[in-house]
């Protein structure tokens, strides 16, 4: 949190020295006489499924929004806006809640809303015009409730940052992303086949309404995402050509201005790329504010690459040789070989240790297909099959993402997880169907026969002590920070949820130390020293509490 608030003092002296363009910014609208507003009325089905016209929006089985809209991008925006308006409010709803967390004081807050009209005061200048037109549709539907905090065009733009901002600042740990591919020799028939885990982690709410979004604009490529309410970026995707993108995070200094939302960035590949070329060349003109790895798969090119944007650098990361492409958090392209940020991330997080997780995997399983890939997306351990605990982000299953995804480019499909996390059943979508024939909204647009079933972890003890885990660690988290008496039975209760997991051990006894009780404290750190800690400053963190309790 100190990060936070400094950056927000740091950002408030700019405000006086640097007011430029704020103005001009929050009065920037897109040009949209040229569109048709003329949009249906909305028709409820009933409680799960509306039509708007030829566009709908439903809810499947197994718990997952399917959204399906056309037209230019006035029509797009609003359509989805009025399709998906309570999503989108109750999204809007969690987001605020989950920044009024991360800075309760109403000073800070006052803060934030004058920083956040300094910070993106260019990001209109970044933004393609046929993408702030749709946002501008979208945010017709946006609840009123929040103008305070902007105005719903500049406030849904906004948000469209909020992936970029939240892994920029280094005490929010919201995203550890994992992808991998296959192709040729290394995979099951040969074609090219895609992993990835968003491990994008705003809250369980955050992640409850997934909407699928299958998009056929009247420019560019029809395209599917898995995205939610008020999002037309793209952070996993697929277009009708076998062009897929997603985003993994890479280690950013705090930028000083918002320029092209990455989710925006990949949208555009989406839209209007086919190759591997197409979208690099997309890439390169568009200014982005953090560093991001955008893994690309593409079936005419019948493999995958990785493009490293940042502020000040580009790179191209291919495989020579092989079939098998992975992508953690960290760069490999020869451009950031000697990025000093890159070197030390490799070296402090949890990104090295899950490319080699990802690549052991990979190495010992058999060639991988779509059911093979969920395997290695589910995984729970660690390096060797380590025990490592529950929830541990050099897991490639944190038990936390807001979806697990594989596509099959070349054959056009591909499977989407449900809740919880990527453990609820794989949702299979071939977008040959979806694209090229009406659909009729009360009925199912998946192709139910090649879904992949929920893990049968779901059903174990384990998993069941994992959620009540959560839950009480939430609980004596807040009883240190609020500094309340907390029993010794619930310490160890908590332990005993998940015992091969160092966070348990370390929360008891900081818990300890901070009451003065320092000889209970040092079992609890000696404990969580000999566990797999996530990172290097975590594990020097618990290092430095026992050497202070035992220089006393």
């Amino acid at each position: 949190m100190q990060n936070i608030y400094r950056f927000l003092k740091v950002s408030f002296l700019a405000l006086f020295i640097v007011s430029c363009g704020v103005k001009k910014s929050l009065r920037d609208r897109p040009e949209i006489a040229r569109y048709t507003t003329d949009i249906a009325e909305r028709i409820q089905l009933n409680d799960s499924t509306f039509t708007l016209e030829d566009n709908f929006l439903r809810k499947n089985r197994q718990g997952l929004w399917e959204l399906y809209v056309d037209g230019n991008p006035l029509e797009l925006g609003l359509k989805t806006g009025k399709l998906t308006q309570e999503l989108f409010n109750e999204q809007e709803d969690i987001f605020i809640q989950k920044i009024n967390e991360l800075v309760p004081s109403r000073g800070y807050q006052n803060l934030l809303r004058k920083f956040l009209a300094w910070f993106n005061r260019k990001m209109y200048l970044n933004i393609d015009e046929q993408y702030k037109t749709e946002l501008y549709g979208i945010a017709q539907y946006a609840s009123p409730d929040y103008d305070h905090i902007a105005k719903p065009y500049q406030r849904i733009m906004y948000f469209h940052g909020a992936h970029d901002i939240g892994h920029a600042l280094q005490d929010l740990a919201l995203v550890g992303c994992s992808s991998f591919a296959a192709w040729g020799a290394q995979s099951k028939d040969g074609k090219l086949v895609i992993g990835r885990n968003f491990d994008f982690y705003a809250g369980d709410a955050f992640a409850k309404n997934k909407i699928i979004a299958f998009v056929k604009p009247d420019m560019g490529h029809n395209f599917m995402s898995v995205t939610w309410g008020g999002m037309i970026g793209v952070v996993s995707g697929m277009n009708d050509q076998g062009l897929t993108v997603t985003i993994n995070a890479g280690k950013s200094r705090f930028p000083l201005i918002a320029k092209t939302p990455v989710s925006l960035v990949t949208r555009e590949i989406l839209q209007y790329a086919s190759t591997i070329e197409e979208a690099i060349a997309i890439a390169k003109k568009r200014e982005v504010f953090v560093s991001e790895s955008i893994f690309v798969g593409s079936a005419k090119d019948k493999k995958a690459a990785i493009i490293e944007v940042s502020p000040n650098n580009f790179g191209v990361y291919e495989v020579a040789n092989s079939g098998q492409l992975i992508c953690a958090n960290h760069f490999q392209s020869k451009a950031y070989a000697q990025d000093k940020k890159n070197k030390k991330h490799i070296f402090e997080s949890h990104s090295q240790y899950r490319y080699d997780r990802m690549t052991e995997l990979l190495e010992n399983t058999e060639k991988v297909g779509p059911e093979r890939a969920v395997i290695i997306l589910r995984n729970r351990k660690g390096l060797n099959e380590q025990e490592i605990g529950y929830g541990n982000e050099k897991a490639l299953n944190q038990l936390l993402a807001h979806h697990g995804i594989v596509f099959q480019p070349e054959d056009l499909l591909v499977r989407v997880s449900s809740n919880p996390y990527q453990l609820g059943e794989f949702v299979a979508y071939d977008l040959k169907e979806i694209f090229g024939k009406a659909l009729d909204p009360n009925k199912t647009i998946a192709k139910s026969e090649l879904n992949i079933e929920k893990d049968p972890f779901l059903e174990t003890k384990a998993y069941s002590n994992y959620e009540k885990y959560r839950a009480l660690r939430t609980e004596i988290e807040n009883g240190i920070a609020q500094k309340t008496h907390l029993n010794k039975t619930v310490l160890d209760q908590l332990i005993q949820l998940n015992p091969n997991f160092w966070e348990g051990y370390y929360l008891a006894g900081k818990y300890n130390y901070d009451r003065g009780y320092e000889t209970a404290a040092l079992p609890y750190f000696l404990k969580a020293v000999k566990k797999e800690i996530t990172t290097v400053p975590d594990r020097k963190n618990v290092e430095r509490y026992i050497r202070k309790i035992k220089r006393r």
